[in-house]
């Protein structure tokens, strides 16, 4: 018997590899653009998320037991993550009943939903959303939601049969003071019995599932990506390009951009941001991740962003500092995205950009466009490393 276990276990742990390996394939590969920052991006992005398969398929699997874990982090990310946010879910079930309770936190945009099984690794459709404001919280900010099949006093998240995640998304303006949810997620129906203990039947299965999600993910944001890439600096939304039964972001849908910036050019980006719950500019490589924005100018929001006198959002992609306060730094990468969110918001207006010579840029500002100091940019640069700490702690 025992010598049938371990063969279990050897060739569950080799299909393991032999599936990693061959999601190594895809940095290597067209359409993954040639530059060795891309290709070694790609490398992190799979060696990064190995983690994150593990935890959806074999750490937290189990419905039965479910606990809220943090998706992303700042070196963790997929799938156009959000610099500003922080992603909470579990795994659950659509026929059990679950009680999530808690410190609600002080993100200005707060929405928990029901996630559906669907055709993209993250699941399809929502089966139900509450914001903040659909919710009951008391002053001191606790609250208490629950999940399930059946109508429940209070807040109350709908589930169905296709429901396999609950997911909590807070986006952070305030880096530095707004603070995050802290709670907690129990089953209140069926058995009550702890975990049975692991067999190599099970162990192998989960491996196997958690290696191809790894490739599959990766692979998926590849194939999305090249949607946007055929129309470089033209903003357009997911619904627009992608009509999946998939809900990119409840209550406002991120409009998206491609760029790709030979060394000695710039994409200037001007919009007026609507009245919104909260409004954000992110910025990422070609795997859907988002630069490092522990220690670079990777995004900025409706706390941060200096306007101009008039109203106008002026930003500008380079890949050196222009003196301009809303600067995103490219990073070392030659080509991305680019993301507008507007959060319940009045209007979705479209942000206009043009690629211009760097030595030009200045004919494509507003004549006083605002400026910033070295003394200014270094504390911009501080505020971002105390922020993240203020999110996510001591990493």
């Amino acid at each position: 018997m025992g010598e049938e276990h371990d063969q279990v276990l050897r060739r569950a742990w080799e299909a393991f590899c032999d599936e990693l390996k061959r999601a190594g394939d895809i940095p290597l590969r067209a359409p993954v653009p040639p530059h060795a920052t891309d290709r070694a991006a790609g490398f992190e992005a799979l060696a990064r998320n190995i983690s994150l398969a593990l935890n959806f398929h074999h750490d937290y699997a189990d419905p039965r037991y479910p606990e809220l874990i943090h998706y992303f982090d700042p070196v963790r990310k997929q799938g156009g993550d959000n610099t500003d946010a922080v992603y909470v879910g579990a795994t659950i079930n659509g026929t059990d009943t679950y009680r999530i309770s808690g410190d609600r936190g002080s993100a200005p945009y707060f929405a928990v939903t029901a996630v559906e099984r669907g055709q993209t690794p993250w699941g399809g459709k929502v089966a139900h959303t509450l914001f903040d404001h659909d919710l009951q919280v008391e002053p001191d900010g606790r609250f208490e939601l629950v999940c399930s099949p059946e109508p429940h006093p209070g807040n109350w998240l709908r589930t169905t049969p296709e429901t396999f995640r609950v997911t909590f998304r807070q986006f952070f303006a305030d880096w530095e003071h707004e603070r995050p949810m802290k709670a907690r997620i129990d089953r209140l129906s069926g058995d009550t019995s702890p975990p049975a203990p692991l067999t190599p039947e099970k162990l192998a299965a989960q491996l196997s599932s958690a290696a191809k999600w790894v490739g599959e993910s990766i692979a998926f944001w590849v194939r999305m990506i090249e949607m946007w890439k055929v129309m470089p600096n033209t903003f357009r939304s997911y619904k627009q390009l992608a009509d999946r039964a998939i809900d990119a972001t409840p209550g406002g849908e991120p409009m998206i951009a491609y760029w790709a910036l030979p060394p000695d050019e710039a994409l200037v980006v001007r919009v007026r941001p609507p009245v919104c719950r909260y409004w954000a500019v992110e910025f990422g490589n070609f795997w859907w991740t988002t630069m490092d924005y522990r220690y670079r100018l990777s995004n900025t929001n409706c706390h941060y962003a200096q306007l101009e006198d008039d109203g106008e959002l002026v930003v500008v992609i380079a890949h050196e500092d222009p003196g301009l306060p809303n600067w995103l730094d490219t990073s070392g990468f030659a080509e991305g995205y680019v993301t507008y969110r507007w959060m319940l918001a009045q209007g979705c207006p479209e942000p206009q950009a043009v690629q211009v010579k760097t030595a030009q840029l200045h004919r494509h500002l507003p004549p006083n466009v605002k400026r910033i100091t070295p003394e200014a940019r270094r504390e911009q640069l501080a505020a971002r490393r105390r922020g993240v700490v203020n999110r996510f702690g001591n990493l």
